[in-house]
């Protein structure tokens, strides 16, 4: 393992005023999204789709520092012939690949589940790295309700997010860790708070015991925020200086960055939220965005599946790269959005 050359990834990944775009969608999920604008999620829409987006030169160079694809995507070549891999290359932003194989019930803990792929996971890494990928990600579900999460959820999650790491290191991947407290149910900002602290400790202690080297990682957890469907939604100030205080509490200031999924948020609150985080500086880590939905319900809404509407799709994909971005050094205003309406 050379890890000189993961942490110079790493540090890339989260470089001031850029981050990463979630476009690693599973056949399943990119059809509902697909289904909400009426285009068919057949094998070359979804091509065209992300090849609209890779081709983006302005958003692609300037405020996207690597993209996370879905297995489907990294094999697939541009309507020219190029493979979408060299797109991303090619405009300065780093390939990376999803690895996990999405979540299962976990036995005798009615309702929760436990993310699966590690079977085969080291061969397959090796393809991936031969195709370009210089990252991966592997995403932990960790849900609050009624007498959840237990203690087994969050051990046996954390676990395989260690074991995941420790392998991508092995295969010179630098691995995004991302351990999800989900946003669905009805508890406050506090419960979220206290339920992130126990499933950031225990990934960081299973870390440790699987040896992986934290400054060759990026970090993709979820802020302390309020449930949807909590009465009380928490002012953008309080999440972000919660969300600070719990990261300050948990993550060693050897890991380079941290890179938020916005799960669920609207484009405006996850850029909010982010802006104001980076008011409470100096932090000793890097800061940014791994966006999926944030990034991308704009340009699919504006692109709609038809090729006459590539440039609105890139721009509305470029207008929301460059408002994270300038999030991500805590330089956004509100009032750039509607300058761009």
């Amino acid at each position: 393992m050379n890890l000189t050359e993961l942490n110079r990834i790493a540090t890339a990944m989260v470089a001031p005023g850029k981050g990463i775009l979630a476009a690693d969608e599973s056949s399943g999920t990119i059809k509902k999204r697909f289904d909400a604008i009426g285009v068919e999620s057949t094998e070359s829409n979804r091509r065209d789709y992300r090849e609209m987006l890779f081709r983006s030169r302005e958003a692609m160079s300037q405020y996207i520092s690597g993209v996370i694809l879905y297995d489907e995507t990294i094999w697939q070549d541009a309507k020219d012939g190029t493979p979408l891999v060299k797109l991303i290359e090619q405009s300065g932003a780093i390939p990376g690949i999803k690895v996990d194989e999405g979540t299962q019930a976990l036995p005798m803990c009615p309702g929760e589940l436990v993310t699966v792929g590690l079977d085969k996971l080291a061969e397959r890494l090796k393809k991936y790295y031969e195709r370009g990928a210089r990252f991966a990600k592997w995403r932990a579900v960790i849900d609050i309700g009624s007498g959840i999460p237990s203690m087994t959820a969050i051990g046996v999650n954390a676990h395989a997010l260690a074991r995941y790491a420790a392998l991508c290191q092995a295969a010179q991947i630098v691995p995004i860790v991302e351990p999800e407290v989900l946003m669905d149910g009805d508890h406050d900002i506090d419960r979220c708070y206290e339920v992130t602290t126990r499933v950031l400790n225990k990934t960081f202690q299973e870390l440790r015991v699987q040896r992986v080297a934290l400054e060759g990682m990026v970090l993709k957890p979820n802020m302390a925020i309020s449930g949807k469907k909590c009465a009380k939604q928490a002012p953008v100030e309080e999440v972000a200086e919660k969300t600070i205080r719990l990261l300050k509490a948990c993550v060693p200031a050897a890991v380079p960055g941290i890179a938020f999924l916005s799960g669920g948020q609207s484009d405006e609150e996850a850029t909010a939220h982010l802006n104001a985080m980076h008011k409470l500086g100096p932090l000793p880590w890097g800061l940014t965005f791994s966006y999926g939905r944030a990034l991308q319900a704009a340009p699919q809404k504006a692109w709609s599946g038809k090729a006459e509407n590539v440039a609105a799709g890139q721009n509305a994909f470029s207008h929301r790269a460059r408002m994270n971005g300038l999030a991500s050094k805590g330089e956004w205003q509100s009032s750039l959005e509607k300058k761009a309406a």
